[in-house]
């Protein structure tokens, strides 16, 4: 019998925030997958294993992405960990992926679980707590009220004009454009709040652009309201 393919979302930093069904299903697998040059260099994986025991006994894939745009590469690499994982799948042993936050927003595994489904496995998702949802939540303030949109916007793209949308915004990523959002934000006379590195003990929140650090984390994130923050 062939394995299962689950894309574990294992939340934002905090591993109190893992659900019981990622635990569960992390515990369960006999294999695990990270997106780093080994187990040691994964946030996902450190984050998991402050709840799910026995996690440092399990097999560990190195599924390292590399950090570009070039599409033919991102596909190489992707069907190269897909090849990895269906080695397991083939074998009868099921895989527990971790991917921080949630795999449906803007996750490496979500090529990978395509791949994977496309080949004629089963390939599972297994939902987390957004990163921008704990974000809202240490804020203590909502992203959107009544009618307000709501519009997540990965940073490493451009995003000047995404600042004009209407609503809140959400910067995904921000520190690769950190400068440039600075900028925007003085520029238009709009307010946002950084938090950099949320539910982990390197967290940092920054309530003004003045403030906000040239040389962020990579898991940074930037919320910009309509009306402001109180």
């Amino acid at each position: 019998m062939k394995g299962t393919l689950y894309g574990v979302g294992v939340g934002p930093g905090d591993s109190r925030l893992m659900t019981y069904l990622a635990v569960e299903t992390i515990e369960k697998c006999p294999v695990i997958a990270v997106p780093a040059e080994g187990r040691e260099h994964a946030v996902s994986y450190r984050i998991a294993d402050g709840i799910v025991k026995g996690l440092d006994q399990k097999e560990c894939l190195n599924l390292s992405t590399p950090m570009t745009k070039d599409l033919k590469v991102l596909g190489q690499n992707y069907e190269e960990a897909a090849r990895r994982i269906i080695e397991r799948l083939e074998d009868g042993k099921d895989v527990a992926y971790l991917t921080l936050g949630d795999p449906t927003i803007y996750s490496t595994y979500i090529y990978i679980h395509r791949i994977v489904k496309a080949r004629g496995y089963e390939a599972r998702i297994i939902n987390g707590i957004p990163s921008f949802c704990a974000v809202a939540a240490k804020l203590g303030d909502s992203l959107a009220d009544r009618s307000e949109q709501l519009h997540i916007i990965p940073s490493t793209y451009d995003i000047k004009e995404a600042l004009t949308y209407p609503g809140s915004k959400v910067l995904m990523k921000a520190a690769s454009k950190l400068s440039v959002v600075k900028q925007t934000l003085k520029e238009k006379g709009m307010k946002g709040i950084m938090v950099e590195n949320c539910g982990l003990p390197e967290e940092r929140i920054y309530r003004q652009a003045d403030e906000m650090p040239e040389n962020a984390s990579y898991y940074t994130i930037i919320v910009v309201k309509e009306n402001g923050h109180d």
